[in-house]
């Protein structure tokens, strides 16, 4: 004997909790549609015309990127950029090394903690015309503390040589506390228990921080080194306010520098756009190669 399932009806709260739940999910999606994929599209497309703002906007097709690779200003202010990052691993070493000494037992630990967050949450336009003032070749406070051993410093804004290392040196220190915290929270996380079995075993300070603390921080290690990428890709506040003219020969304009002068100040918002597109793309690259190192480090340490 055969039975014929009977359709199930759905119940009215049932129906209910399905359009609510639908809400939630779209509210999010609205948000990303419109602040996110529509800007993302438009750009594509004006990317491909010579949009100026003024209404002017004419489909030229890929003449703006053909422009933009015989463009020197456009792979000087690249090769910028990717030269301010070298500011990425002092900033992670001397944040780790911050981290285990705030980890230790010492007088005032709560008060430090708190010193070297402070310019994480301070606005960066104000730093950064605090570091202008200290970089300045005449009384800064940079050259008046290097005098103090003896050392005649540059005038490192307006020194080519001298005005990135400069942006690094602020950078870095811009972003030591919020990276200290995480690495903070990564280093109290590990099991005590780890430590003392390798104390046991006769292992030293050094053997423990290799083989137990380094491991145990990566995947923090992991989202600062991408984060800070992709931070660092978009470095502008610090250029615009400190060399707001690109630094002496063009010695300190980012990518994103850039793109504002042509948008903004030259009105070629098509050749800007195709600038942001291709900046995109190589974020894009970057952030995949560290995904997939990340992915083949874990499956070695399994």
């Amino acid at each position: 004997m055969t039975t014929t399932a009977l359709p199930r009806t759905k119940s009215r709260l049932y129906r209910t909790e399905h359009r609510v739940a639908l809400l939630f999910v779209a509210l999010p999606l609205i948000g990303f549609a419109l602040f996110t994929a529509f800007p993302l599209g438009y750009s594509i497309y004006a990317s491909l015309t010579n949009m100026n703002g003024l209404g002017v906007q004419d489909w030229v097709g890929f003449d703006n990127y053909t422009r933009l690779l015989k463009d020197p200003y456009f792979w000087q202010a690249m090769g910028n950029t990717f030269f301010y990052m070298i500011g990425i691993p002092i900033g992670l070493v001397l944040s780790l090394v911050l981290a285990l000494a705030m980890n230790r037992k010492m007088f005032g630990r709560s008060f430090f903690r708190a010193i070297y967050y402070v310019p994480v949450v301070s606005s960066l336009a104000a730093i950064a015309i605090l570091w202008q003032w200290a970089f300045n070749g005449d009384f800064g406070l940079v050259n008046q503390m290097l005098g103090f051993f003896g050392i005649d410093g540059p005038n490192w804004l307006q020194d080519a040589a001298w005005s990135k290392p400069a942006i690094i040196i602020m950078s870095v220190w811009k972003g030591l506390g919020y990276s200290m915290l995480l690495y903070l929270a990564a280093i109290q996380s590990v099991p005590r228990s780890l430590y003392e079995a390798a104390a046991i075993d006769g292992a030293n300070s050094w053997r423990q921080f290799w083989s137990i603390t380094l491991p145990m921080v990566r995947p923090v290690t992991f989202f600062l080194v991408v984060t800070n990428i992709i931070g660092g890709a978009q470095i502008f506040t610090e250029i615009n306010i400190m060399t707001p003219t690109g630094g002496p020969e063009w010695s300190t304009a980012s990518i994103v520098w850039y793109i504002w002068q042509k948008a903004f100040k030259n009105l070629q918002m098509g050749y800007a756009s195709s600038m942001a597109v291709v900046l995109g793309i190589i974020i894009f690259i970057v952030t995949l190669i560290q995904f997939r190192l990340n992915a083949r480090n874990q499956v070695e340490v399994d």
